[in-house]
């Protein structure tokens, strides 16, 4: 038989290769699917590509490439015997010694690790302290733990909590910290806009998908979009296995065998390539994870249907110079709005207020603390310091050609499909280390925003000059203007002091001179507003000294800026949401390459709009489908004034349901959990990792992200 195989093999021995240092060989999932040697058809491996292929998706690559020689990877998994390792986090005595079952994602199992009372010291736990607990699973001692009435609330603890299978209910393994990745796609995927790009062009996306699949974006959300959606990997348990688990005595622990969910590694892996925080194993924001899968979704649609269209609206901010009471109007894009946690707005004030004093007479005692209170804010107070005038810092009065006070209003200048709301829970201390404000909101099921909607400027109103501040130099320099532009003055002890938080050094020195040397605090802030900028971590680039030339007249200063040529990923950024090349081309130059200033310059100057979008078509290929697909559902897809290139946003009525959130618990986003519930056929649901149970008392009050979708007019 091995003679005859190796008789076939000859005429492919060119097309063979062994792997090399550096290769990746996908040998325990399908690039497709979510199939593995475990599978019923197991997993063919391309002996050329080393790519893993399902049953159902070798004969696609094998048409597309010509590969002939797979290797069938098939692997069966032996029960355990009774009383191994099972799951379950009860320690357990053996020979005088406590063994603790430890999950270990490497393995995908349950472990036991008989020396987990060290490995535990070395984070701080003790493990004498874990075993002071009663058969019930209660503390014995009087120390308070403000952190465990969290957890169990917001993941519904001790509740008999029904599983639920099929469409739309299955779950995503927990890779180590990876929570975060697994509650946002569970919601974008309840998105019908999301399952009808990615799921419900499945086919064609996988027929013309690249030689490697696994580095395609389409590919990888179409993949997790089916594995979700599908019900393929998320089945009811047998009645027969049931029985024989009952049997053995192992119902306590069915939960942890029969609902494995899906691993979301391969699109981990690709979203986050190149990324500081997500390629690591850290925890992370789940906030910025969704807005940072919105900048991919974007950056990977052009020319198609855009499902993060349905988050992006304008927001309509009026300024006004408090001396001269002029006002100037302008908008920006926008995908989230964030409430803040007013703390004097809380309805049990006086309760915070005395615990508050009993805390601080218990720190002076050396006693122990008393059982924290949490703070109870409604949610009207969050949305009336949402809207609340806010003091504009360093505003430059074009009326008066000089700094002055001003105030900053924001309204919706249209509404989105579906509306973003997240609560600014996590702030940073006195010494720097981010935390987490200990809140409850009462979040309405239904909300009505229409009283927020804008009305740009009314009647009586008197615009602001459309004037830049001036360029003002040093005396000492204006003889030598580009020795100062190399040298700029920066505060290097800020610089230091940010640099050793972790941030690169260069995005360090932009910091501190952005913000005029007014501290590290100022430098931080404009850090985490410019994280997910593309030349966050470039060196600083100054613009020069104003230009005589003919090239004087492109930006609106006068002056040329250093760096001709802005980054392909900016302008890719821009084009995606409906600007034209040029025009986004030259926003760039005129703001040094900051796509957030880029974005307001665009709007204070529309005036050129239409002739460089003219210029546009012409330098480019004509394809008259360009924005077809993202604009074929109705007029609202595009900019309220009906500006084709503008940005696309579906506009309408503000009035919203509460359809999904997400929850957080810990003590910041650098630690903790997350879990999601979604409301899907009139019931709500949570998704915590691998599990997928009926909600029975949904924690909308201690939620992170909550997730509005539109009410029809009608």
């Amino acid at each position: 038989m091995a003679a005859d195989l190796g008789e076939l093999l000859v005429p492919y021995m060119p097309t063979i290769r062994v792997p090399r240092t550096g290769d990746r060989v996908f040998k325990s999932e399908c690039a497709f699917s979510f199939d593995s040697p475990e599978s019923e058809g197991g997993l063919y491996v391309c002996m050329n590509t080393f790519l893993g292929f399902g049953r159902e998706h070798v004969e696609r690559h094998y048409r597309k490439t010509g590969q002939s020689v797979y290797m069938h990877l098939k692997r069966h998994v032996k029960e355990k015997a009774t009383g191994a390792a099972g799951g379950g986090t009860i320690p357990r005595r053996r020979n005088g010694k406590v063994f603790l079952d430890v999950y270990s994602f490497e393995e995908e199992e349950a472990v036991l690790d008989p020396h987990v009372s060290e490995h535990l010291s070395h984070f701080g736990i003790d493990m004498l302290q874990m075993q002071k607990r009663t058969e019930n699973g209660h503390h014995t001692d009087n120390k308070p733990r403000p952190r465990v009435s969290e957890w169990e609330v917001i993941q519904e603890s001790g509740m008999k909590l029904k599983e639920v299978y099929g469409s739309g209910y299955t779950g995503i393994k927990n890779l180590g910290n990876s929570c975060y990745l697994s509650t946002v796609m569970q919601v974008l995927f309840s998105i019908p806009d999301f399952q009808r790009m990615y799921v419900g062009n499945l086919q064609r996306i996988f027929d013309y998908s690249p030689l490697d699949p696994t580095q395609d974006f389409a590919t990888q959300m179409a993949k997790l979009g089916h594995g979700l959606l599908s019900g393929q990997y998320s089945k009811p348990p047998m009645k027969s296995e049931l029985i024989e688990q009952v049997m053995k005595e192992e119902y306590k622990v069915l939960n942890w065998h029969q609902q494995k969910g899906i691993s979301a590694r391969m699109l981990k892996a690709l979203v986050s390539r190149g990324h500081p925080e997500f390629s690591s194993n850290r925890q992370q924001d789940a906030h910025e994870f969704l807005l940072h899968m919105i900048n991919l979704v974007e950056r990977n649609s052009a020319g198609s249907e855009n499902p993060s269209d349905v988050f992006r609206f304008l927001v309509e901010e009026r300024v006004q110079c408090c001396q001269t009471r002029r006002v100037r109007y302008t908008q920006r894009v926008d995908y989230c709005i964030q409430l803040p946690a007013p703390f004097e707005a809380a309805s049990n004030r006086e309760e915070l207020l005395a615990y508050e004093v009993k805390r601080k007479e218990a720190e002076e005692n050396m006693r122990p603390s008393p059982e924290p209170v949490r703070a109870r804010i409604p949610f009207t107070a969050c949305l009336q310091a949402f809207t609340e005038p806010e003091n504009v810092p360093d505003f430059w009065s074009s009326a008066l050609q000089a700094k002055s006070a001003g105030v900053k209003t924001s309204r919706f200048a249209s509404f989105p499909e579906y509306l973003v709301v997240q609560i600014k829970k996590f702030t940073f201390g006195v010494d720097w280390v981010p935390k987490k404000l200990d809140v409850a909101i009462d979040v309405p099921d239904f909300l009505d925003l229409n009283r927020l909607r804008a009305t740009g400027l009314q009647a009586g109103e008197e615009e602001l000059p459309d004037l830049m501040p001036p360029i003002v130099l040093p005396e000492d320099t204006r003889d030598n203007s580009m020795s100062s532009l190399d040298s700029p003055e920066i505060d290097e002890a800020a610089v230091m002091q940010l640099a050793e938080m972790g941030f690169p050094l260069e995005a360090c020195r932009k910091a501190v001179y952005y913000t005029g040397n007014m501290g590290p605090e100022m430098a931080f802030n404009w850090i985490i507003a410019h994280m997910e900028e593309p030349d966050f971590a470039e060196p600083l680039t100054l613009p020069s000294m104003i230009d005589p030339g003919p090239s004087a007249g492109d930006s609106p200063t006068g002056a040329a800026l250093l760096g001709n040529s802005p980054p392909e990923e900016s302008i890719a950024i821009l084009t995606s949401m409906g600007f034209p090349r040029t025009h986004s081309i030259h926003a760039l130059k005129a703001t040094n390459n900051n796509l957030e200033r880029a974005l307001d310059w665009i709007f204070t100057h529309p005036e050129e709009e239409e002739s460089d979008a003219l210029s546009d078509m012409a330098d480019t290929e004509p394809n008259d489908n360009a924005f077809s697909n993202a604009n074929s559902h109705s007029d609202s897809t595009l900019s309220p004034d009906g500006d084709a290139s503008g940005p696309r946003v579906k506009d309408g009525p503000g009035r919203y349901e509460l359809f999904a959130f997400i929850s957080h618990m810990g003590a910041s986003t650098m630690s903790g959990h997350y879990v999601c519930h979604i409301k899907k056929e009139g019931r709500w649901v949570i998704y915590n990792d691998h599990k997928v149970c009926l909600s029975e008392r949904p924690p909308k009050d201690l939620g992170y992200i909550y997730f509005y979708h539109r009410l029809s007019s009608s």
